[in-house]
């Protein structure tokens, strides 16, 4: 009965995310860092707006690109932060999350065995997503030494003659990294060397703390017409059960993303795309996001501080809302480090090498939850290193 099932998606291994976050859903007393979700309910202004939708009866399927009210907004949206401006019409395309956007981007882009390079550690679906779609993930591991960002050196370094695309992401899932633009220029000019597109997952653009300003890789000099910008609302609008997310980028890809839309997805939720309309236009929606980043904030800090306190030296997370720290203190691998913690403190975190390249050694934790939840883990934590540390 083998043969029932592709090689290419029995290959691909469940999400090391979901196995840590199905197992502690069965254990008392579990305090969840291990799943990126805003502990967040969607501000009040948008839920009214998805209701108040229903209550009008607005039950029909949209256009496959999205409503256009909508369409205006992300656009608009995009170049009042970060400048740069998209034809709402042929290039801003409304999906169901980030994640179908960025499986729309590969899909619509790769041809059989296209190479993908992809900078680890990075979000668990992207390598998958890539052979999804026929291509080849070329990983690359980043280290704390760089801040967790990429070289162009090392992209350089990868690039062969199937070289297709390049995969970003940042801020960062799961480091928390970000990427300054020195770096980043010094990307885009290998991007334009070599002839490559370039997929910029940006979900968490804005969840840049300190004095960071989130930069968007297709404001960078030629860089707009090879970029496919990756977007959505789950994140900074803590949207996540609405399923929505967004695609901007050139025309033509656009086109072939919106033809695959077409044919699987057919449209984004009515609901929540009438919802995300005034996400992105009413004033008290801005004031909820403002209000949600300040109160991440201040968890990154008490998390980050505890951390260090208690020896699991923590690089500083600039961005999204995730720590990244190192655990070999304890002498264990990720694995047994995450299992045991569960096991005997219920606090549940997901190990590095989930995430790739360059995990071994770290894990991630999820800051996105209750101040006395972070308090608490932070003790059950300590308790724990001083048995094995």
């Amino acid at each position: 009965m083998s043969d029932r099932i592709s090689r290419r998606i029995a290959a691909v291994p469940p999400s090391g995310i979901r196995k840590f976050f199905d197992i502690a859903a069965t254990m008392p007393d579990v305090i969840s860092l291990s799943i990126g979700e805003p502990d967040f309910v969607t501000p009040v202004v948008i839920r009214e707006a998805g209701i108040a939708s229903l209550r009008r009866g607005e039950t029909r399927y949209t256009s496959n690109s999205g409503i256009r009210e909508l369409r205006q907004a992300v656009v608009a949206k995009w170049a009042q932060l970060y400048g740069v401006s998209y034809d709402p019409e042929n290039e801003c395309l409304i999906t169901v999350g980030g994640s179908e956007a960025l499986y729309l981007a590969l899909t619509a882009i790769l041809n059989p065995d296209d190479e993908v390079i992809v900078p680890e550690p990075c979000f668990v679906s992207y390598e998958a997503e890539v052979i999804f779609a026929g291509g080849i993930p070329v990983p690359l591991a980043t280290r704390v030494e760089t801040d967790f960002q990429i070289t162009a050196a090392q992209i350089e370094a990868a690039i062969t003659p199937a070289t297709k695309a390049l995969l970003l992401n940042y801020p960062n899932n799961p480091t928390g990294a970000v990427l300054d633009r020195p770096r980043m220029e010094e990307i885009a000019a290998v991007v334009s060397r070599h002839n490559l597109l370039v997929i910029s997952d940006e979900i968490y653009d804005r969840l840049v703390y300190g004095d960071g300003r989130h930069i968007t890789f297709s404001s960078l000099p030629g860089m707009r017409d090879r970029t496919i910008i990756i977007g959505g609302f789950s994140k900074d609008y803590a949207m996540t059960g609405w399923r929505l997310g967004f695609a901007l980028g050139p025309a033509d890809i656009l086109a072939a993303m919106r033809k695959v839309h077409q044919y699987t997805i057919m449209s984004a939720p009515t609901t929540a795309q009438v919802a995300a309309i005034a996400a992105l236009t009413d004033p008290a929606a801005e004031e909820a996001v403002q209000a949600m980043v300040a109160s991440y904030d201040r968890r990154r800090k008490l998390l980050l501080e505890g951390l260090n306190s208690i020896g699991l030296a923590a690089f500083e997370p600039r961005g999204a809302f995730y720590a990244f720290p190192d655990i070999r203190i304890s002498g264990m691998t990720s694995d047994q480090f995450a299992w045991k913690l569960l096991e005997e403190e219920h606090v549940a975190v997901v190990p590095g090498p989930a995430f790739g390249l360059g995990g071994e050694g770290y894990v991630r934790m999820c800051y996105a939850t209750a101040q006395d939840q972070i308090e608490e883990a932070l003790e059950r934590m300590r308790r724990f290193v001083r048995r094995h540390g």
